[in-house]
């Protein structure tokens, strides 16, 4: 039941990296153009925009009821990524929703500055903190993670920047299919430069990770440690050379997926622990260990069962009613 539970978690919060992925990733772009391209970028976010928080919502109730001790440690351990990337968050949500209150362009282009440092923010502290797992933690037998200076690693640093430039990248692809044909070509060519940093980005963060005597040490399964970061990097392989061929489709699926590996990674590489302890070995917390009772598991599976299909369901209505671009005209998916 544990493993299940995991697995779910780990769906959750994939989910939200894929779907809030694009909501950073065009924040971030924001940072280019001028107000008129910027309110374009924000038209074709806006309908997918506040159902994609919704995954976040959902991943924080099932690691809040589900692995308690898992929440408190996080945390606790990691509080300044954690509260770094909710502020982040909440900067992009608050610059989204108030830049088109004030009449004056100078007040837009304030609450633009806005998301753009949130979609930094978010971007850069869920990699430092999935790096930060990899790498492990000081968890001592008491149960308690000491300290947060674990967290100021050239490792931990370039997962975030490795986060950053696959959201941009993202962000960019999603572009492509959403806005008229005119103005997505450029994007194209935007996300077909942005694909190969991040490529770049991934690929050195990978190395650091093998050259780390603590991150080898940290790994439990260490094929899945290798064979996970080649997926990421074929995903984004097939991501550029799709946009080469005008595939935005396929190429908006292959930044997805290149989002949704690392939680893959972080889940299968520490498997069956969840927090891997640097210091005492026979401190680490196991997803068994880290999960509420069985009574528990049970009484939130009832709440769950339907919270999935009805998430699911929403947006896939969200997609079909707000499919095409924002001229009306249907993109070439395929």
């Amino acid at each position: 039941m544990e493993l299940a539970w995991y697995a779910l978690l780990g769906l959750f919060f994939a989910t939200y990296l894929v779907l809030g992925g694009y909501d950073y990733g065009v924040g971030l772009l924001l940072a280019r153009g001028g107000p008129a391209t910027r309110r374009a970028h924000l038209t074709a976010l806006g309908p997918f925009f506040l159902g994609n928080e919704v995954w976040l919502v959902a991943f924080v109730g099932i690691l809040f009821g589900a692995f308690p001790t898992l929440e408190g440690e996080l945390l606790s351990g990691f509080y300044p990524a954690v509260v770094g990337t909710l502020v982040g968050v909440i900067l992009v949500t608050v610059g989204v929703q108030l830049r088109s209150r004030p009449r004056s362009a100078t007040a837009r282009t304030g609450w633009d500055r806005v998301v753009v440092a949130g979609s930094a923010l978010a971007a850069f502290g869920w990699g430092g903190l999935l790096g930060g797992l990899l790498q492990g933690v000081p968890l001592h037998a008491d149960g308690h993670i000491a300290g947060v200076t674990h967290l100021a690693t050239p490792f931990a640093a370039a997962t975030g920047l490795a986060m950053l430039t696959l959201v941009a990248a993202h962000g960019a692809t999603f572009l492509t299919l959403r806005l008229p044909a005119a103005d997505a070509a450029a994007l194209g060519r935007l996300a077909g430069r942005l694909v190969p940093v991040a490529l770049v980005a991934v690929v050195a963060a990978t190395a650091l990770g093998l050259l780390s005597d603590r991150v080898r040490a940290t790994a439990q399964q260490p094929t899945a440690a290798v064979l996970l970061p080649l997926a990421l990097v074929t995903a984004l392989l097939v991501a550029r050379a799709a946009l080469a061929r005008r595939r935005p489709g396929v190429a908006f699926a292959a930044t997805g997926a290149a989002l949704a590996l690392p939680v893959a990674l972080v889940g299968a590489t520490l498997w069956p622990a969840v927090l891997v302890s640097t210091v005492d070995p026979a401190a680490t917390l196991t997803v068994a260990e880290a999960a509420a009772s069985g009574p528990t598991l049970r009484l939130l599976g009832w709440l769950t069962i339907p919270l999935l299909p009805a998430l699911l369901g929403f947006q896939a209505m969200c997609w079909w009613v707000f499919r095409g671009r924002t001229d009306g005209r249907a993109p070439v998916y395929w």
